[in-house]
């Protein structure tokens, strides 16, 4: 499909089998911070909890994703251009584009930063050679970058080689922790010590992978059929979301560390360790690299023909980013984007699923900026951040203004269902302008 207005389009011989996107999926899963996320709520939960709340999380996830996938596969649209649909061209060229941009850039230079932070480490207690932890993040990203701008096909083969190898390294790390720590005995003794409520973990499995399910438009546009979307959303992400954050969990308890290379380096295995490290750290960041050059090339005009390009300025910065080692002043303006991110799934899906009932014949991208959908966007993203807590990071603004952080329920899902329905409301009340619409293809 040639999107007129765009330039972006999907040739046939483009198309994917679902267990290729399936595996760009389970690669962006296996990484350090669901590992985090994972060994966080496994500190302040039983194991019978974790479970619920990860199933619960990545169910929802999923679904969403789903919808999102489904519609690039039906246009063959990446999300920073798809909505135009609901935000408009304008609205989502600077608006949307900028702040998934910003996102994955972000998200790229602190992998790097993550990825050279410990390799430095870890090479200086094997070998005892000293490389400087910019250097280091700078060769890493660079090593990243180069696979990201050979496209999905560079993703796809990556991932096959390197997702067996994570999976056999993540089930040894757990095998060996439980038999030097007698993990069986310290996890059937664990008491948390400071609980953590049942919503506030599924909020934290969502939050691992909100930004992911809401850009997966960006590689299921490739899919062949709707179908194969749902089989590679649901493959790719529950089963491996539920291995590593049960890995994290797991090795939390049993070690008090959810690091998996760290913990491979305390039972004797660094060299496995830091191969793990990378990997994990390499799988992930290529997609950040990729849809924030798919982003930022929707942000700047151009079409896909220069997605090489855009990818090389989006990993360039990210890389630049970590290298001057900044990034860490940056994290609760990234935990920001990534509440914001999911209001505009709901604009998404209420516009293509409930207002054109799901029909590709029906999609077609609004010019100038669409009043709806952007007010509709703007409310849920706030809705998501009071109630999901994210203020809480801005302390002296909840000191100001307490109203702003009112937890309830689940923060991105609520900015999902105040997005979409508001959206509905809006496109029924407001006047619909005329001749404000371009064929999708």
């Amino acid at each position: 499909m040639t999107n007129k207005l765009t330039g972006f389009e999907v040739k046939p011989e483009q198309r994917q089998s679902w267990q290729s996107i399936a595996m760009v999926w389970i690669g962006s899963m296996i990484c350090v911070p669901c590992l985090m996320i994972g060994g966080l709520i496994g500190s302040g939960m039983p194991i019978g909890n974790v479970i619920t709340a990860i199933i619960i999380g990545y169910g929802i996830i999923c679904v969403y994703m789903s919808l999102i996938g489904m519609q690039g596969c039906d246009t063959g649209l990446p999300t920073a251009v798809m909505a135009s649909g609901a935000l408009g061209e304008k609205g989502a060229r600077y608006i949307i584009s900028s702040v998934l941009a910003i996102a994955c850039i972000g998200w790229f230079g602190i992998q790097s930063a993550v990825c050279g932070t410990s390799f430095s480490a870890m090479l200086l207690s094997m070998t005892g050679i000293n490389i400087p932890v910019g250097l280091s993040s700078t060769f890493w990203g660079i090593i990243m970058l180069v696979t990201a701008c050979y496209g999905f096909k560079g993703l796809k083969w990556l991932n096959f080689v390197a997702v067996p190898m994570l999976l056999i390294v993540c089930g040894y790390g757990v095998w060996a922790a439980m038999a030097q720590f007698d993990g069986m005995t310290v996890m059937a003794n664990y008491v948390p010590p400071q609980p953590i409520p049942l919503m506030t973990g599924i909020s934290l499995v969502v939050a691992t992978f909100a930004v992911g399910g809401a850009i997966s438009s960006d590689y299921c546009r490739f899919a062949k059929s709707r179908n194969d979307v749902i089989k590679s959303s649901v493959l790719g992400v529950l089963p491996a979301g539920l291995i590593m954050l049960l890995v994290g969990a797991v090795m939390s308890i049993v070690t008090g560390e959810y690091d998996i290379s760290a913990v491979l380096t305390a039972v004797g295995v660094p060299a496995v360790g830091l191969i793990a490290l990378v990997l994990a750290t390499w799988t992930t960041n290529v997609t950040n690299a990729y849809s924030g050059g798919l982003s930022l090339s929707n942000l700047l005009g151009v079409d896909e023909s220069r997605f090489k390009t855009t990818t090389a300025i989006a990993g360039g910065f990210g890389t630049l980013l970590a290298a001057v080692g900044v990034l860490s002043k940056f994290t609760a303006f990234l935990t920001l984007l990534s509440a914001l991110v999911p209001a505009l799934v709901g604009v998404l899906i209420a516009d293509y699923w409930i207002i054109g009932k799901g029909d590709p014949k029906q999609f077609k991208l609004r010019e100038g900026v669409y009043a709806p959908g952007m007010i509709s966007f703007l409310v849920g993203a706030l809705i998501a951040c009071i109630t999901g807590g994210t203020f809480a990071s801005f302390p002296a603004l909840v000191t100001a203004m307490p109203a702003l952080n009112t937890p309830f329920f689940i923060g991105p899902v609520n900015g999902i269902i105040v997005s979409m329905v508001l959206y509905i409301v809006l496109v029924k009340v407001m006047p619909q302008p005329e001749a404000s619409y371009s064929e999708a293809a």
